[in-house]
């Protein structure tokens, strides 16, 4: 989707939820805010509407007030609250709608209010005002090493699929926490608090590209990788870097990968 057809959209979402008097707020979020980077032809539509208290299911199961909503093509409700939307030209659309009360649960870093009869901005101010999930370098590290140590062994045993989650998925999300937390970046990017992965090749290209090469590797071979990287650039940085194990690591790794298993 274009920018003129994005922002199009925008507006005529507006439109309708403004004339509509069951409707007290509506919240952009994410590209569609207008805060950090713009749109691009692979934004999505990510919003919040609110609603007054009760009519809120009924906003979630007919979507007669939504844009486009004649050229879905999938409506999945994702969760109690929210949905994902597919438009028939493949446009995504990812909205969750609340009343005042239910708004507390959410979660949100970029966000602009876009409609407000009343108390959504103060709700928006406080769900931004909730801490990130902060866990410790001991609880990151800890939890690096074990994956990787788990990925590799799936991966000699010849559970690929599995192991590619643990190393891909469960492993790199804890060490680009590690890194965004103690790696300067090479570019003013901000990162993304709710989502490790988001933006961090912009950020750090030089790293966001070792990691892209390790990751294209086997599992087994792409958990090497990932622990070189780790030990080289956490451990001077990170106070009580668990050296020793990861050195353990690195060496029940190795074996795997010299024994001939699959990965």
């Amino acid at each position: 989707m274009d920018a003129a057809a994005y922002s199009a959209f925008t507006d005529a979402l507006f439109r309708r939820l403004d004339g509509d008097p069951r409707v007290v707020g509506l919240v952009a979020l994410g590209s569609m805010s207008g805060d950090g980077p713009a749109p691009d032809d692979f934004s999505d539509h990510d919003f919040f509407v609110v609603t007054r208290s009760g009519a809120q299911e009924a906003y979630r199961t007919d979507l007669v007030w939504l844009p486009g909503a004649e050229r879905a093509v999938l409506v999945h409700r994702e969760t109690e609250h929210g949905l994902k939307v597919i438009l028939d030209d493949g446009h995504l659309l990812e909205l969750a709608v609340f009343d005042l009360d239910e708004l507390r649960v959410a979660r949100a870093n970029r966000y602009r209010v876009l409609l407000d009869r009343g108390g959504v901005a103060e709700g928006m101010a406080a769900i931004a005002a909730k801490p990130a999930e902060s866990p410790t370098d001991r609880w990151l590290s800890g939890q690096l090493l074990g994956n990787l140590l788990v990925g590799g062994g799936r991966a000699a045993r010849g559970e690929l699929l599995s192991a590619r989650l643990f190393v891909a998925g469960h492993a790199t999300a804890h060490l680009l926490r590690l890194l965004s937390r103690h790696v300067p970046p090479e570019a003013p990017v901000p990162l993304d608090d709710l989502d490790p992965f988001r933006r961090f090749e912009r950020a750090s290209p030089r790293l966001g590209a070792e990691l892209n090469a390790a990751l294209s590797l086997p599992p087994l071979a792409g958990a090497l990788a990932l622990l070189d990287l780790a030990s080289r650039e956490l451990g001077g940085r990170v106070a009580g870097w668990p050296a020793a194990a990861a050195e353990t690591v690195r060496r029940r790794l190795s074996r795997m990968r010299d024994g001939g298993g699959a990965g």
